[in-house]
């Protein structure tokens, strides 16, 4: 679930709150986030590392790429390549949702992580979704009588001269130009993308559903936004699950060590298998379905709490 759950716009964390209570008994008792020293977050965190090295894994090409492009231009002292525009973007992207993060993390964990608010933000998590949806659809239909002409052009290739004949430059693929295409966001538009991150603090409120639609307001096209979605959130979650981890050697791991490896395991390989399905998903589909789902479940979850 937390693979899973992740990577979709459903909030993982609200689901790991909720599905314990609607559950009940010893797993309401003891599956609970809120809780001083609970073991279930160091259980929570353990997963949470599992998916970020997934994620790591799936866009290990990106990385390398944009890894590069960040030594490359600290050692250059330039900013001239989309790779090494695209690595201070998600450097700087970063920052709020760190501090953010550090302040507030526990805070809103322990006031908010509970079965009834957490319902209500998934419900808002689902409104939030169908309403940038929305937004998106009306910007971007226009009337035929004012639809614009776009003129389309073969792509041409680049040659190059080289010893002994000329050789042709292999085009981008489809993840290069997708990067390339989100390298030219301005700063600042960039950094509120990432600091839409911050609402996922909110338990309900999903981390990729927030960035995603943070991008689709900034124009980006539904590719272009879940692949920067998804890789604003590597390092955030990486970060925030190493700084947490070492709780597990200590005594909130005792007697869970096993369950957590396991666990991780699953959810690294829920992860992987989400990473792959959405980026192709979001080439074509939106988060509408999503949304209906959150509200749906949030609903659902509060006529239980109120009935049970």
């Amino acid at each position: 679930m937390q693979g899973v759950a992740e990577l979709f716009p459903v909030s993982s964390l609200g689901h790991s709150i909720l599905l314990p209570a609607v559950i009940g008994g010893s797993w309401a008792r003891d599956l609970d986030v809120s809780a001083p020293d609970s073991p279930y977050l160091a259980f929570v965190v353990g997963l949470h590392v599992a998916t970020a090295i997934a994620m790591i894994v799936y866009f290990r090409r990106d990385w390398v790429r944009i890894v590069r492009g960040l030594v490359t231009s600290v050692r250059d002292r330039e900013v001239a390549t989309p790779d090494q525009r695209l690595a201070w973007l998600l450097v700087a992207a970063t920052i709020p949702v760190g501090l953010a993060g550090l302040l507030l993390d526990h805070l809103f964990r322990t006031l908010l992580a509970r079965p009834v608010p957490t319902a209500v933000f998934l419900v808002v998590n689902g409104v939030l979704l169908i309403a940038v949806e929305e937004l998106t659809r009306r910007r971007t239909t226009v009337p035929a009588a004012e639809a614009p002409t776009v003129r389309l052009e073969a792509p041409t290739e680049v040659l190059h001269a080289a010893p002994g004949g000329t050789r042709v430059a292999p085009p981008p693929t489809a993840e290069e130009a997708s990067d390339a295409r989100t390298s030219r966001l301005p700063w600042l538009t960039a950094v509120l993308i990432g600091a839409a991150q911050i609402l996922a603090l909110l338990p309900g409120v999903s981390r990729s559903g927030a960035t995603i639609g943070a991008g689709l307001l900034a124009r980006l096209s539904h590719e272009d936004a879940a692949r920067f979605a998804f890789l604003l959130a590597t390092p955030v979650i990486l970060a925030a699950g190493v700084l947490e981890v070492g709780d597990l050697a200590g005594p909130a791991g005792d007697g869970i060590r096993g369950q957590v490896l396991l666990g991780s395991v699953l959810s690294g390989i829920g992860a992987y298998v989400s990473v792959r399905y959405l980026t192709r998903y979001f080439e074509h589909r939106s988060m509408r379905p999503f949304g209906v789902y959150c509200i749906v479940a949030g609903a659902a979850c509060l006529a239980w709490f109120t009935l049970a």
